[in-house]
């Protein structure tokens, strides 16, 4: 069983991929996580705490989808909440692209 995370946006598909990006520069360069991008669609693999992150993300013109291996029950929900707290915080428009944090 995966963990999937779908949030929805306004943005342009170059805006959202964009932020995806600078999403990924703050996990590579914060926690070691390593994102690495194909087109639109980006592989995430590496340790958050005592959390292994594996899993891919797709980005389109109306939402962000990030489908990963499941953490397990005592991780799921930390897991889940703080993924989708970044996407949201990520693709939220009145946050300007620069000043997203990438450290």
């Amino acid at each position: 069983m995966g963990m999937r995370i779908e949030v929805a946006h306004k943005l342009t598909l170059a805006e959202a991929k964009q932020r995806m990006e600078a999403l990924g520069d703050y996990l590579q360069n914060k926690h070691g996580i390593n994102v690495a991008w194909n087109g639109d669609k980006a592989t995430a693999n590496g340790r958050y705490l005592v959390v292994h992150i594996e899993g891919s993300m797709t980005v389109t013109d109306k939402f962000v989808d990030f489908d990963g291996k499941d953490p397990g029950f005592l991780w799921r929900g930390k897991a889940k909440t703080y993924l989708q707290g970044k996407l949201e915080t990520y693709l939220n428009p009145a946050t300007p692209v620069e000043k997203l944090p990438r450290r």
